[in-house]
């Protein structure tokens, strides 16, 4: 079904980019209903970013702001790196989510809201004050396009016969919203409509709840076009993307398919272990829906255990993954280091959220990084990557795979609640093109064969042979133990041990030399480069865009691998006058390059729980390269 009326004498806009959000309480289907408008944005052929925003707790009480769940999209005719700093269009369903809301919206932007929930008992409930209603204060209505919206009541007018509860009608509220916001923007329902019938009519056996919020999906759509309450209605184009298929996808979503095309390149199956913790949860979830490909995934009692039992899968020869968050790390830091000692393949996920402790458990930041690189008893290098957006989860979990197998060591994987929960477009990619991973493991030998010694090394990448067990001729020693230099046996001698801790160092970086040259945006030399790591990537390339455009010379580069460091990293930052990186914590990249490079690297620190902002980004630079002095620390002039 297509319904695009037009009524002639509505006002018809041709826009380039909309921020819109969604928000209400965490009951309220904010998320369905920003994820539908994501995707049949992403199926029209715009270019999206989403920004889920979750509460902390499960269940705050009902109508407090401590309830507020979000949804923010940012579609556009152009290519995108953010959700967005402002919104344009905000849809609250209650009070506490227009009150915890309001001020993001730019002004003059539309906010439309239930006006039916904008009571005194959920008005008292949010902080306003008695005798106090945000819909009718004067200066809030010359701010913004303030439209008032019954939704609630009409939700149940549009459901009267239904046979469902009062309680599964007004959970339907949220269909309404979204069925005026594709009005509102020239969206076709029609596939938020077939998620319906098979979401609830097929996998849930619902049929009549799929119906009701397709009903009411459609009075909302009609209520837009009858109710004359609109001065105007927009478009939003397609964008120019490369040509291909492309599906919208979260970062959660695009490592569990690079982890599963990883083992079918390495022709291994894969093991997740793994303990709930928010955000990396829906990694497990994931993995569990793909049995068919020889994925097997556990749910352990705890993150120690999980850990150590991918720790066994890894020892028997599977592509061996667990995932956790911050804290989760932390808990696992002495079975990683086994796992450098042992010297064998595991993938480690940590989906970055604020800390320290349990911190804010549904909130991003980026301040892991030296609990990946250190966080471990003595010296244990890991290969750490961070991959730079939603869809790059895919290419980092297979280079993940491919790097561990290589050098037998575990990888660390640095994701962050804003990529692992955010959504984008990804091309799907032609999956013969993506090499396979080599993998092999020592044959059976017979008794006048010599003795098996499970440390000798390769001599091109120094790994150990990954020998499984119960094959022939192969037994052997293994522990945290340290182990004596190709033997394996325990060993205390204080020369094998400095020779054993150079040996996995020496082969953590050896990776450098098999990583790709550091794309620069912008030109290869100039005043300004911003160095960025992560989540950051789409605040940082949007403002040095923008900032070029303004006339100032600066370039961007962004790492993907924290450890080993590009080798070109140094020899690019001698060109730029100045190095600036920003990151969503105290400066730990920054700390570490000033170490590594003894460059002065001037750092932008934001630690607030979420992304940081395009325009106050834009704003940190100019002051950053306003204080700074024009000595060169390089040879740029």
């Amino acid at each position: 079904m297509s319904e695009d009326p037009n009524p002639g004498h509505l006002r018809e806009d041709d826009l380039e980019s909309v921020v819109i959000r969604f928000c209400g309480d965490s009951g309220d289907g904010m998320q369905i209903a920003g994820g539908q408008f994501a995707a049949t944005s992403a199926i029209l052929g715009n270019d999206i970013a989403t920004f889920p925003d979750f509460p902390a707790e499960i269940r705050a009480p009902r109508g407090t702001t401590f309830g507020v769940s979000g949804f923010q999209l940012h579609f556009a005719s152009r290519e995108v790196y953010t959700p967005g700093d402002e919104v344009n269009v905000l849809i609250a369903m209650n009070p506490a989510g227009l009150k915890v809301n309001l001020t993001d919206v730019i002004a003059g932007g539309i906010v439309i809201a239930d006006s039916d929930e904008f009571n005194n008992v959920n008005l008292s409930k949010c902080g306003y004050p008695d005798g106090y209603n945000p819909l009718d204060d004067d200066q809030i209505k010359s701010s913004y396009q303030l439209f008032e919206v019954p939704m609630s009541r009409l939700t149940r007018e549009a459901l009267e016969g239904a046979e469902i509860t009062t309680k599964e009608m007004d959970r339907c509220r949220n269909m309404f919203a979204l069925g005026v916001a594709y009005w509102l923007y020239e969206r076709d329902p029609t596939p938020t409509i077939q998620h319906l019938e098979r979401y609830f009519g097929k996998v849930k056996g619902r049929p009549e709840i799929a119906n009701a919020n397709i009903e009411v999906l459609r009075a909302g759509y009609h209520f837009g076009e009858t109710a004359e309450l609109f001065p105007a209605r927009y478009r939003v184009a397609p964008a120019k993307l490369e040509s291909g298929e492309y599906r919208q996808i979260s970062g959660n979503q695009a490592m569990v398919l690079g982890l599963a095309t990883a083992a079918q390149k390495a022709n291994k199956r894969l093991l997740y272990a793994g303990y709930p913790i928010t955000p990396a949860s829906d990694i497990l979830h994931g993995l569990s829906r793909l049995k068919h490909l020889d994925v097997r995934t556990f749910q352990a009692e705890d993150e120690i255990a999980a850990v150590a039992s991918a720790i066994g899968a890894s020892f028997a020869g599977d592509l061996a993954v667990t995932g956790t968050s911050g804290p989760g790390l932390a808990l696992k830091g002495e079975a990683l280091g086994a796992a450098v000692i042992y010297e064998l393949p595991l993938i480690a996920i940590d989906v970055q959220r604020a800390g320290p402790a349990t911190g804010m458990p549904t909130k991003t930041e980026q301040a892991d990084l030296f609990q990946a690189l250190f966080g471990r008893s003595g010296e244990s290098p890991c290969i750490v990557l961070a991959p730079s957006g939603p869809a790059d989860c895919f290419n980092t979990a297979i280079e993940a795979a491919r790097l561990a197998i290589r050098a037998m060591s575990p990888v660390i994987i640095l994701s962050d609640g804003s990529i692992a929960n955010g959504a984008e477009p990804w091309r799907i990619p032609d999956l013969d093109s993506i090499e396979p991973i080599a993998c092999s493991h020592p044959s059976p030998r017979d008794e006048d064969d010599p003795a098996f010694l499970p440390y000798t090394r390769n001599d091109e990448t120094l790994a150990r042979p990954w020998a499984i067990p119960g094959t022939k001729g192969l037994e052997h020693r293994l522990g945290s133990l340290e182990k004596s230099d190709g033997a394996g046996n325990v060993s205390y001698d204080p020369m094998n041990h400095q020779r054993m801790v150079e040996m996995r160092r020496a082969k953590i970086e050896r990776i450098a030399d098999l990583l790709p040259p550091t794309p620069i945006r912008g030109e290869p030399s100039g005043e300004t480069l911003l160095l960025g790591w992560g989540g950051t990537f789409g605040a940082i390339a949007t403002a040095r865009d923008r900032l070029e455009k303004k006339g100032l010379s600066i370039s961007a580069a962004h790492i993907r691998y924290l450890s080993p460091l590009p080798p070109d990293l140094s020899e690019i930052m001698t060109r730029f006058d100045r190095v600036i990186v920003p990151e969503q914590n105290m400066g730990q990249l920054a700390m570490l390059l000033r170490a590594r490079t003894l460059v002065d690297i001037k750092s932008i620190c934001h630690v607030r729980g979420r992304s940081i902002g395009v325009a106050e980004l834009m704003r940190d630079i100019e002051r950053v390269i306003e204080e700074d002095s024009t000595v060169p620390i390089g040879g740029a002039s």
